[in-house]
Order: structure tokens, then C-alpha cells, then sequence
């Protein structure tokens, strides 16, 4: 619960933005522009028509589409009725997103057709004709072919036609229904890679994402009125939680993007008069580059460079030619509900670069154990894997302290540094890539025998995969029809960037990959 209003989940979060905001523009997407207490009503109505369609609390819903508006009212919708909200990745070809909505025995997907060419619906069915619970399929208005009975070309429900049916509901039971959500229940099961290399759910309770995310909006320096460029997609916490349910907290209005179009973004900055806008290094080096335009971009106040590690330079760049008033870094993860400490605006950009994890927010405890491994502990920790107590105990200890598998050291002043990750995980344009999960996906492909995938340092997208092949007996293949092969069955920020084909991989006497040796390999030759 969130002391300073009394609202004890995300749907009431909502109701109570309706009642204190009201006619302030809560959302603009394209030519769509809704206030404060419109949201709320389409988020109640939302609610009913989850009611009406049978869902009940504890339910797993999914949500496979690019940011609008249609998300957030799909996603209140779903948490009004007590549900959990499943996002999905929108990189995800059919088999990963199969695999996620399986795992989570999803009920119901909320999806679109027509986003980078895909057709998210037929993916999935071509990848899983008929997944184990999935009872229903209702298409957003991005291309959805709407007849006459409500329902799309290709048999599923339009977004239009499922409100509809929420109206023979009484409003009242939508109103006892998202007040009876308490805050430690859980809100949404958010899915990231691990080790295994099999996606894991995470189970984030509503308050913990609440308080969270006030305390951050609170450092980051969001405000009433302020009018926020939600580049990070919703399916990531970035762009949901630090996104749209920021705003909704602090009175903010959440302009939505799709997907990251620079010459859009430049023009939706000086006709919107965009005030605050998070995103990784990449999006400020496009900013940078377009400052010689005529483009207005006076009105930037604060600024967020996340998910990836910020050269000093940039950070310098920024400040001193972009108008930003305040800019923040900071160090989160899924199973943290994806918060955990933040930078301070007035930092020296020597100093935020090398501290580059910031401060731990209030009521969040870090330490450092033997091995340099960050360990956190307090409010914020998820409640645990869907489904998954092993898991769920080799990440969090008796003494509740979880296992970030990140390395790191503290400053005296108690600031942060995030120096290695433990797991492997590398970080390709702003996304999480487990080189296990891809060397799976790999495998799929007939040629090849085994696979080794190791990230190594980019330019432009932070990191990048470079994958290790090794061809079945008999069989050839080329680095380009391996490259080729993924961008077919694998999300695209997962494709390696670089393929090698090898007779075989390094090894120990256990047989375990030796992927330093691939690593020193490169370096060797960079």
C-alpha cells in the first residue's frame, strides 16, 4: 500500500487517478487522447468484461502487443478482476511466446496482427495448435478485421466486442472485485531468462510494484503534469511499471510508442512538449545526433539512461548538449521488481558511470557477499518463480536475501558499481539475452550438433551475441545460413550478430564449454 494515498493495488491505483486527476490528459497515442477519469471508466468496463468472460482472481492473462492504449486499458482490465497479467515479449516468434503462455497456463491472450509485419496470432497457432489452456483470443485494434458479430476474420473477439460484453455486468461487482485485491497479492508474472536458459516466471505482488516506483518517480523527479515518452516497451517492467503506472501515481501523462522510430520520437517531442523520457543509450546518441535539426527539443526536463552500462562520455554529451535539468541511471531486475537503487541527479558523470547502480531506494537492503555477488533484500523481492520452488529457493536464501547472480562492489557513501553478471546473461539494445536460451534455440536447427553463444561488447547496442557452431556428422552449413535460420525462428534481439563455424568447442575434464577461452578467443582477434 502506497501510505501517502492509501491504494492498495494497481487497478485501484487507476480509480484513484481518476478521482484526483480527472480531466488532465492521462494518455495520448496517435490521434487517441484520454483523460484521467476516462481511463478509469474504460479500466472498470475492462473489468466487467473480464467478469462477464468468467475470469477469476488467480487467473493467468496474457498480453502479446506493442504499447497503446489499448495495452494499459487490457492490462487494468485484467488486474481489476483479480487476475495476473502475463506480459509477453513482442520479439518473441511463436515457439517462445507458446512456451511462455504454457508455462504460465494462461487462460486468455489479449494480441494484435499486423506489428512488424507479424501476425501474432497465426505465429502462435502454427507453433502450437493447441496449447493446454488457453480458452480464448481477443484482438487489440491493431489489425484486427472487425464483422458485424464482433468477431475477427480469423475467429478471434475484437477488443470493441469484448467491452461490450463487460456492460451486462453490475458495476458494483467490478468495484468489490478490484477492492478486494490487497497489496501483497500478486499482480503479473513477468518472464526472464536465467541460466537453464528456459524462460522463469516472476511473480510481483501490487504493492511492492507500487511503492517501488513511487519512491523512483520520486528520485527520477517525475511530476503532475509532466508529459512522458514511453519508448521501453510495456511487456518489461521499464516501460509498465516505471511507464504508464508511474504516470498514473504522479499525475504524468504516458505517451506510448509502438516501436522506436527516431524521426517520430524527435517530432513527438516538440509537438507534444515531452518533458520526461527514460530509454537506453542508444535513443540519447539518436538525440544527440539530431541537435543540429530544427527540431524543438527545449521542453526535456529529466532524463533515465537504463539498461545498459553508460560510457562517462555520454553521460557528459547529454548534460552538456541537451537540455535535460536532471539525468539518472540506476540497477534493477525482474525478480526485484525491477527496482533496486538509482543514481543521483547532480552526479559527476565520472562518478554515476563507475557507481553505475546508484543508491539503494528506501526500505531496500544491498550487501555484498564473499564471492562479490549483489544480494538484496527487502520489500521488493518477488514472491517467487511461477510454479517453481526449486528455483524459487536457489535464488532467495533462508534469511530472504536474493541472489541477483550479478558482481559488484560498494563505495563507502554506499553507492553501487555492477561490474560483471554471474549468470552470463548479456544485454543486447536494452534486452536481457541468456546465451543458454539461444544455444537451445540453435539446437533446433538440423545442421547443427552443438552451440556455444557468448556476448561481447558493441558500439551501438551495448553487447551482442556471438555463437560458436559446431555441423552434425556430414553435415556443413555457413555462418550466414545459421544467421539466416534465426532470424526465421528466434526473437531478433537474440540472433547472433557473429557466427563461427568450428569442428569442435573447448572444454574441461567435466566436460563443461569452456567459454572463456571462445571469449579470449575474440578479444585475441578484435
Amino acid at each position: 500500500m502506497i501510505p501517502e494515498t492509501g491504494v492498495r493495488s494497481v487497478p485501484a491505483l487507476a480509480q484513484w487517478a481518476g478521482e484526483t486527476y480527472g480531466d488532465a490528459e492521462a494518455v495520448v497515442d496517435g490521434d487517441t487522447r484520454i483523460s484521467f477519469r476516462q481511463l478509469a471508466e474504460l479500466a472498470h468496463r475492462a473489468t466487467r468484461a473480464n467478469i462477464a468472460a468468467g475470469v477469476q482472481p488467480g487467473d493467468r492473462i496474457a498480453i502479446w502487443a506493442p504499447n497503446s492504449w489499448e495495452w494499459i486499458v487490457a492490462a487494468l482490465g485484467i488486474l481489476g478482476a483479480g487476475a495476473w497479467l502475463v506480459p509477453v515479449n513482442t520479439r518473441y516468434k511463436g515457439p517462445e511466446a507458446a512456451y511462455v503462455l504454457d508455462r504460465a497456463d494462461a487462460t486468455a491472450l489479449f494480441t494484435v496482427r499486423g506489428f512488424l509485419d507479424a501476425d501474432y496470432p497465426a505465429m502462435l497457432r502454427a507453433a502450437s495448435p493447441s496449447l493446454r489452456c488457453l480458452e480464448r483470443v481477443v484482438l487489440l485494434g491493431r489489425g484486427a478485421d472487425d464483422r458485424d458479430d464482433g468477431v475477427d476474420a480469423g475467429g478471434d473477439m475484437t477488443f470493441a466486442d469484448h467491452l461490450a460484453r463487460g456492460d451486462a455486468v453490475d458495476p458494483d461487482e467490478a468495484t468489490r472485485r478490484i477492492a478486494a485485491i490487497g497489496p501483497d497479492d500478486v499482480a503479473d508474472v513477468i518472464f526472464t531468462s536465467g541460466t537453464t536458459g528456459r524462460p522463469k516466471g516472476v511473480m510481483l505482488q501490487h504493492g511492492a510494484s507500487l511503492l517501488a516506483f513511487a519512491r523512483w518517480a520520486r528520485h527520477f523527479g517525475l511530476r503532475t503534469g509532466d508529459r512522458y515518452l514511453i519508448v521501453n516497451p510495456f511487456f518489461h517492467c521499464f516501460g509498465y511499471k516505471a511507464g504508464w503506472m508511474a504516470c498514473l501515481q504522479q499525475g504524468a501523462t504516458a505517451l506510448p510508442m509502438a516501436a522506436l522510430d527516431v524521426d517520430r520520437l524527435l517530432m513527438l517531442v516538440s509537438t507534444e512538449r515531452v518533458s520526461a523520457l527514460p530509454g537506453p543509450p542508444t535513443l540519447f546518441s539518436s538525440l544527440l545526433d539530431a541537435r543540429e535539426s530544427d527540431v524543438d527539443l527545449s521542453s526535456l526536463r529529466i532524463g533515465f539512461v537504463g539498461a545498459s552500462t553508460v560510457p562517462p562520455e555520454l553521460l557528459r554529451r547529454i548534460r552538456a548538449e541537451l537540455p535535460f535539468e536532471s539525468l539518472t541511471t540506476g540497477y534493477g531486475l525482474t525478480e526485484c521488481t525491477a527496482m533496486v537503487s538509482i543514481t543521483r541527479p547532480d552526479g559527476e558523470p565520472e562518478h554515476v558511470a563507475h557507481w553505475n547502480g546508484g543508491y539503494a531506494l528506501e526500505g531496500i537492503e544491498v550487501s555484498i557477499a564473499d564471492d562479490d555477488e549483489i544480494l538484496v533484500r527487502g520489500f521488493n523481492v518477488m514472491r517467487g518463480y511461477y510454479d517453481d520452488p526449486e528455483a524459487t529457493a536457489r535464488a532467495i536464501d533462508h534469511d530472504g536475501w536474493l541472489h541477483t547472480g550479478d558482481i559488484g562492489m560498494r563505495a563507502d557513501d554506499g553507492a553501487l558499481r555492477i561490474s560483471d553478471r554471474k549468470k552470463d546473461i548479456y544485454i543486447s539494445g536494452g534486452f536481457n539475452v541468456s546465451p543458454a536460451e539461444v544455444e537451445n534455440l540453435l539446437l533446433g536447427f538440423d545442421v547443427v550438433s552443438q552451440v556455444a553463444v557468448v556476448g561481447i561488447p558493441d558500439a551501438r547496442l551495448g553487447e551482442v551475441g556471438v555463437a560458436f557452431v559446431v555441423p552434425r556428422p556430414g553435415a556443413t552449413t555457413s555462418p550466414e545460413e545459421v544467421i539466416a535460420w534465426a532470424r526465421e525462428h528466434v526473437a531478433n534481439y537474440k540472433v547472433p550478430r557473429h557466427v563461427e563455424v568450428v569442428s569442435e568447442l573447448p572444454i574441461n575434464a567435466s566436460g563443461k564449454v569452456l567459454k572463456g577461452e571462445l571469449r579470449a578467443r575474440l578479444v585475441t582477434r578484435a
